[in-house]
């Protein structure tokens, strides 16, 4: 399924479409960009509201008459704005820094850790100043060099999911190619790669697919990409040559998960190129949930069947003294020694970067 594009002049219905958002804010000095002009033309030409806003920080007025419905816009409202604050985060272990170029996510799925991260603040962001953002980014490269500096492009957003709107992962995979000392990487959940795959990468990005048990993505993962779309997503990837991962997370104990891995790991054997475990990572991450986010969670996903018994699970401490709650260690050492040895099963050459 083609997604949908800025040339594109009619709004899809189908969930599994590319984003459409319900209502735009725009800052002012966005549409003093390339990129802010041309979202500006596609909203019209998609008769989508729009107005201006001082901040793309500062909605405060979203329709609605319950903190619940309030949610559930804003996941629909897109705010076109400028990225100010140039200091790039820290993205340890996945990279060196996060680079900023979207922020918020069109995805409902029940666990993200976005929920209490972006607090409320749910709705999507794109930053046009691209120039800006490539400036800094080669600073951090020159501070760093000779050694390379990995860059992070989904640490508070999914922007495979904006890119037929935004554009801005094509300008990054272009940028970094021609960095001998950058690299960049990003995860997605979502299918919209198709105008990546022509591009200069030089093996520079690192394109990686949050992927999972049918179960999982069915009842947890709402407006994100199916399971064969994802595969189908990867397969491309592949073909195009860019070096790939996948991330199993969260892996959630579930009746019959045994079951259902072993079919994502089968799955993904028989759509990848022969060739393509010479150079593949896998990221494993249990489910975890704090307090806060299980509050969250219960209160904007009232049916959700995630499972969040604290009485079944194990505390465990984080680097910065906030614990989060784990399966127990035979519940973990289980997923992990069974879903590694599917994973080596199908791709001898693999490696799997962590288990956590």
């Amino acid at each position: 399924m083609a997604a949908t594009t800025l040339e594109q002049s009619k709004p899809k219905k189908n969930v599994h479409d590319s984003f459409i958002p319900e209502l735009v804010y725009f800052e002012p000095a966005a549409l003093d960009y390339p990129k802010g002009q041309r979202i500006l033309e596609w909203v019209k030409s998609l008769n989508i509201p729009y107005q201006m806003t001082t901040s793309h920080n500062r909605i405060t007025n979203l329709p609605g008459e319950t903190e619940l419905e309030q949610y559930k816009i804003a996941k629909r409202t897109l705010v076109v704005g400028i990225r100010k604050t140039l200091k790039f985060d820290t993205s340890k272990p996945s990279a060196e820094y996060a680079i900023p170029i979207a922020t918020g996510c069109m995805g409902h799925c029940h666990y993200c850790y976005l929920q209490t991260t972006l607090g409320a603040k749910p709705y999507i962001r794109i930053y046009v100043n691209m120039d800006d953002i490539l400036d800094a980014a080669k600073g951090y490269i020159a501070e760093r060099a000779p050694e390379i500096t990995r860059f992070e492009a989904a640490c508070t957003s999914d922007p495979v999911g904006l890119e037929p709107i935004s554009g801005s992962l094509k300008e990054l995979i272009t940028f970094m190619a021609d960095q001998e000392h950058g690299r960049l990487r990003f995860v997605t959940k979502f299918h919209y790669v198709d105008s990546l795959l022509d591009l200069k990468h030089n093996g520079h990005t690192r394109i990686r697919f949050s992927v999972n048990a049918k179960y999982v993505i069915k009842h947890f993962e709402p407006s994100t990409s199916r399971f064969e779309e994802r595969i189908e997503a990867a397969a491309k990837v592949a073909r195009a040559g860019y070096p790939m991962g996948f991330i199993i997370a969260p892996i959630i104990w579930h009746e019959g998960w045994q079951e259902g891995y072993a079919e994502l790991l089968s799955s993904l054997a028989a759509a990848l190129p022969k060739d393509a475990s010479s150079n593949l990572t896998f990221e494993l991450i249990q489910h975890r949930f704090t307090k806060t986010a299980k509050n969250v969670i219960e209160k904007r996903y009232p049916r959700t069947k995630l499972e969040m018994d604290i009485e079944k699970r194990k505390y465990k401490w984080g680097r910065w003294g906030q614990g989060k709650y784990v399966y127990p260690d035979e519940q973990a050492e289980a997923l992990r020694m069974f879903i590694s040895e599917r994973i080596f099963e199908h791709f001898e050459d693999a490696k799997i970067e962590y288990f956590t």
